[in-house]
């Protein structure tokens, strides 16, 4: 083989090494779920944090000494007003009846006695057959027996009153509790034993604390709707709301100097027992309409030293940055009430993908268990079709993205 040949051979070898290293291909833009901007009139709404309490709540106690028999009712389960709960050994308090009774028939025999001879002193009394001291002992002796005879029947209905007694009754409808004093106990013995206690638990009270400006809001709203009560709503611990809404009940006359707010309290139905006294809800009180905001998810919303902002995919399929305006949260929600335009395609998931001015493909964002709001709906498809990323929790703040952002809470 000559020489021109090989140096041949050797080029064309090193052009295919060299093209074998060509730079690979750029990557394509990350996907993020967006939602599209949409203005519509909704609610301002304040939430606030109470705790469930009975309607009404009352302490089953023994009202007179004696052995405990019996527990009649289920512990836990709903009983009626006048209902049997426990039965104290009736027996002393049977004797005590009757001795009532008897001191009863001879105070009523003494009566009849004293009346016959103050009848004959009034009848001899004229004749002058008996001193006019007779007579005013024998119709003296008469009015006190006429007195021991209401004693005796006032201490016979006293005695019937404590047999009743024995037999504890719930002083009104709700849910029994758990047994205090166990069979065998002497009960009553000098001071009213505990025996149980009855919640009324429907409806059922949320205790709460609100600022005086924030009632003021209350009531103007409720007036310029023409309302005379202003309802409010209960979310529970597992963020779901009650089926029946509640109407503000109390508000206190003092305000508290250390916070500046006021004691307050709703009422709320509770038909399917659903609410347990004691939990702690969330109130949610309807201050008035806000017109024309957007309702933007929590993760959209973030936050750095020039205050909250949201990233949006433009037409150009490039990130931009928007400064926006929070007046409340709500279901999950930021309220914006400036800074977007309708439309806009907000970033919801993916932020800590992209950078401002950096490409990126939008695909539908929905928030996981749950609908979307009225006012921020899933954007349309992309034209590049993508799987879509995995929807991003409810209230979980995203991670920063490279413009040093942070999630707003």
């Amino acid at each position: 083989m000559t020489r021109p040949l090989l140096i041949a051979l050797a080029l064309l070898a090193l052009t295919a090494c060299r093209g074998d290293d060509a730079a690979p291909a750029a990557p394509p833009p990350p996907e993020v779920g967006v939602v599209t901007a949409t203005a519509a009139d909704l609610p301002l709404q304040r939430e606030l944090s109470g705790r469930l309490s009975p309607y009404r709540s009352a302490d089953v106690r023994a009202r007179v000494p004696g052995v405990l028999q019996q527990r009649v009712y289920t512990e836990g389960r709903e009983v009626k007003e006048g209902e049997v709960l426990f039965v104290i050994d009736p027996a002393p308090l049977q004797a005590a009846l009757g001795t009532a009774q008897a001191s009863l028939a001879q105070a009523q025999a003494n009566l009849a006695n004293a009346k016959a001879q103050a009848d004959r002193a009034r009848q001899l009394a004229p004749t002058s057959f008996i001193s006019q001291s007779d007579v005013d002992n024998a119709l003296a002796a008469e009015r006190s027996a006429a007195a021991a005879v209401q004693a005796g029947r006032a201490a016979v209905d006293a005695a019937r009153i404590n047999l009743g007694y024995a037999t504890v009754r719930a002083p009104i409808s709700g849910i029994a509790g758990k047994q205090q004093v166990t069979e065998g106990a002497l009960v009553g013995q000098g001071a009213a034993t505990l025996l149980t206690t009855v919640d009324q638990v429907d409806p059922l009270y949320v205790n709460f604390s609100m600022s005086v400006a924030e009632l003021e809001r209350i009531r103007s709203a409720v007036a310029a709707r023409g309302d005379t009560e202003a309802e409010v709503s209960v979310r529970l611990p597992d963020g779901s709301e009650h089926a029946h809404r509640g109407v503000l009940d109390f508000s206190g006359d003092v305000v508290d100097p250390a916070t500046g707010a006021i004691s307050m309290r709703a009422r709320v139905p509770n038909p399917d027992r659903r609410l347990l006294p004691g939990t702690y809800v969330t109130l949610v009180a309807t201050l008035g309409m806000q017109p024309g905001v957007f309702a933007i998810p929590h993760a959209a919303v973030l936050r750095d030293a020039r205050g909250p902002y949201v990233l949006v995919v433009g037409g150009d399929g490039k990130v931009a940055r928007k400064d926006v305006q929070t007046a409340s949260s709500s279901n999950g929600n930021w309220i914006v009430t400036g800074g977007l335009a309708e439309g806009d395609q907000v970033i919801a998931a993916g932020v800590q993908k992209v950078r401002v001015d950096a490409p990126a493909t939008a695909v539908p964002w929905q928030r996981e268990g749950a609908p979307l709001p009225p006012a921020a709906t899933p954007a349309p498809p992309a034209d590049a079709p993508a799987a879509p990323e995995a929807p991003a929790q409810d209230d979980a703040a995203p991670e920063a993205p490279p413009a040093d952002a942070q999630a707003e809470g």
